[in-house]
């Protein structure tokens, strides 16, 4: 069983190297601009990463994961949440290899039905044509080839039990968590920058109250469950990236706002 790719050729290239030349040129970007800077030498424990068209959010993507490259994990653990369908908790993916335009990565079947029994995942297979996920998988696929991938879809769900699944995933070393979010979305651009500056001093500040105190992220639940988690485990955030759709179309009118950062151990 493969979890066959759903939005390929609409939020990112079809064509795999097309992909590579969109990370390259990214990479090409962020390495003239941090010259000096040690943020591409930190190894997180886990990301949070947009999950927009690359054309608009994968430059904020692309940082989160590079720098992700350097923990090595042999599992990433991808989360985001459900924009298609109602889920009642989470869904995991209970298939044996994920496709992207680069090749499949597999699945780690055995760990997914571990972390099953100890918390209430289910399968719900039409919550995985899902792109807040999705969108992460070619990056890792580019960055951690030989990872093997898990990809949990969320709805109706309580941060605080996201947090104790995190918390259980990051007590072993070998695993790395992928948190997937836009922020807020179609306000005009200083509205949206004053709505998103919540998110990113929550993330910041590991403070749930910033969070909820004007915060829009789609993925909220799952953003409020790494602070949770990272704020157990002392682990110590790091905003990597923030812009918004303004950056690639001109318009201000109405925007998507973006963030991306890493959380260090």
């Amino acid at each position: 069983m493969k979890r066959a790719m759903s939005v390929a050729g609409a939020f990112y290239p079809a064509e795999c190297g097309q992909i590579e030349t969109m990370i390259a040129q990214f990479n090409s970007i962020l390495d003239r601009a941090l010259k000096d800077s040690d943020a591409l030498a930190i190894r997180p424990r886990a990301i949070i990463s947009p999950h927009a068209g690359y054309v608009y959010s994968g430059f904020t993507a692309n940082i989160a994961h590079r720098v992700l490259a350097n923990s090595a994990p042999e599992r990433v653990i991808v989360i985001g949440p459900s924009h298609r369908v109602y889920v009642s908790g989470m869904s995991g993916s209970f298939y044996d290899s994920y496709e992207t335009p680069c090749g499949d990565l597999a699945i780690d079947r055995a760990y997914l039905e571990h972390l099953a029994q100890l918390f209430d995942i289910a399968f719900v297979p039409q919550a995985h044509a899902e792109h807040s996920t999705e969108t992460q998988m070619p990056f890792i696929k580019h960055y951690l080839p030989d990872a093997k991938v898990i990809e949990f879809v969320y709805g109706d769900m309580d941060p605080a039990y996201l947090a104790k699944v995190c918390e259980a995933i990051l007590s072993d070393p070998a695993n790395a968590i992928v948190i997937s979010t836009d922020l807020s979305h179609y306000y005009p651009l200083k509205q949206a920058e004053a709505l998103d500056m919540h998110c990113l001093k929550g993330v910041h500040d590991l403070d749930v109250r910033e969070l909820h105190s004007g915060c829009e992220a789609c993925g909220k639940i799952g953003v409020e469950a790494i602070v949770l988690a990272a704020k157990s485990l002392g682990l110590t955030p790091r905003i990597l990236d923030y812009r918004t759709s303004a950056d690639a179309s001109g318009d201000e009118s109405a925007v998507v706002g973006y963030m991306s950062a890493a959380f260090v151990g």
